[in-house]
């Protein structure tokens, strides 16, 4: 493989913005993909995964290459050096490159890939707690497979289209899927494409979704013609898998406290022809006083940690604190009091979350039915979705219904 400058510049750059301004990956990747309109596929793939590749295994990187963040510019370079020779890239004479101790970067490689914190590239805090809550052996395996880069899976809109004329459609826009087992609308891409390029994606034909995300609203078990509220909608992924599941009969309120995300549901649900989708801003108590005892479904998709989608998101690795996921515990089971009261008797609520983490999960569950908001309640089933089980991104969810 040889190295371009133009390409590699981009990286570096993007590298920059990640670790010293904060910059969100999937942002910075999105910015260095517009640099360049001639760049090729083979071009913008190469800028992507260095990308993605550097920030995932930062900290063995930095460790190998004795570098600290804020990174200065020849600090990244030696991270690219590093990336280049244990990917077997021949480093070209730039004079961004200086000497590379290639015996040296192997051998450290060996022997940090020795102990876990180093070798999946994690902070101490992170390794500490999620071994302490899932023990040695299920982190050892989770966190290896949540260090994989994910898969392109796509759901099939329902309400347009069959998953088996989709997978025809996208064929005829050399875009190729297979089935995935268990998950009766998602496709899944053997190589990676644009997706979002492609007519049938303009068409409302399918929406990108994990394989694993796919299962919280089948798990709501809805039926075409209920009344059902997406508290934590966002921009409604969830939601326009509700819509489908219920034919676009009934009516689904998608709530969130951001009116910027809900703005983006609008438009995902124009080009889905969801047309039973009503959305509301959570700006008081007000939405929700208004609507107690009214549902026959409620979810709650829970802001959590985010750890079971980290392959997704390699940055989150970098900038989640344990001060924020002690905070996101207690808005969930604020979210948890506050939300259930909408269910109406008789009706059922899922309480999901993206968090591998039984202190978000079945802690939160336990908690909330002990308490006077939760004594209506009764449990009534859990799924706990693993990656390195499952290959696809950490969930949980849990259905409760109301006597």
């Amino acid at each position: 493989m040889r190295l371009h400058r133009n390409l590699t510049f981009a990286v570096i750059d993007s590298i920059r913005d990640i670790f010293n301004e904060g910059v969100y990956a999937d942002k910075a990747v999105e910015k260095a993909l517009k640099r360049d309109k001639r760049w090729g596929a083979r071009d913008r793939k190469f800028v992507a995964e260095t990308i993605y590749d550097i920030v995932r295994w930062n900290r063995l990187y930095s460790e190998i290459a004795e570098v600290k963040t804020p990174y200065d510019r020849d600090n990244i370079w030696r991270l690219f050096s590093v990336w280049c020779i244990l990917r077997g890239i021949a480093l070209p004479d730039w004079n961004q490159i200086g000497d590379v101790p290639e015996r040296r970067i192997k051998g450290r490689f060996a022997e940090l890939s020795k102990t876990r914190k180093y070798r999946e590239s994690i902070p101490d805090w992170m390794d500490e707690m999620c071994s302490k809550e899932l023990g040695e052996e299920v982190w050892t395996k989770e966190i290896a497979a949540l260090n994989v880069q994910a898969s392109v899976i796509l759901r099939t809109n329902t309400l347009n289209i069959t998953r088996g004329a989709l997978q025809k459609k996208l064929r005829a826009e050399n875009v190729l899927t297979e089935f995935v087992p268990n998950h009766p609308d998602a496709l899944i891409l053997p190589e990676r494409a644009n997706v979002f390029k492609t007519e049938a994606f303009h068409a409302g034909y399918f929406e990108v979704q994990d394989a694993s995300s796919q299962l919280v609203a089948a798990y709501l078990d809805v039926k075409p013609g209920m009344k059902v509220i997406d508290t934590c909608a966002g921009a409604g992924g969830k939601t326009l898998h509700l819509s489908a599941l219920m034919e676009n009969k009934g009516q689904i309120i998608a709530m969130d406290i951001y009116e910027s995300k809900l703005r983006k549901l609008k438009v995902r649900a124009k080009r889905n022809k969801a047309h039973n989708i009503d959305m509301r801003v959570i700006d008081s108590t007000k939405p929700i006083k208004k609507l107690q005892g009214k549902a026959d479904r409620v979810l709650i998709d829970a802001p959590c940690s985010g750890l079971g989608v980290i392959r997704r998101n390699p940055d989150s690795k970098w900038k989640l604190q344990p001060e924020f996921i002690e905070n996101i515990k207690k808005i969930q089971q604020d979210v948890l009091q506050q939300y259930s009261t909408m269910v109406k008797p008789g009706g059922k609520m899922v309480y999901a979350t993206c968090s591998v983490l039984p202190s978000e999960n079945q802690e939160q569950v336990n908690h909330f039915l002990t308490s006077d908001a939760g004594k209506d309640f009764t449990f009534v089933s859990d799924k706990k979705v693993l990656a390195h089980i499952s290959g696809f991104d950490g969930f949980y969810m849990a259905l409760l219904e109301r006597k």
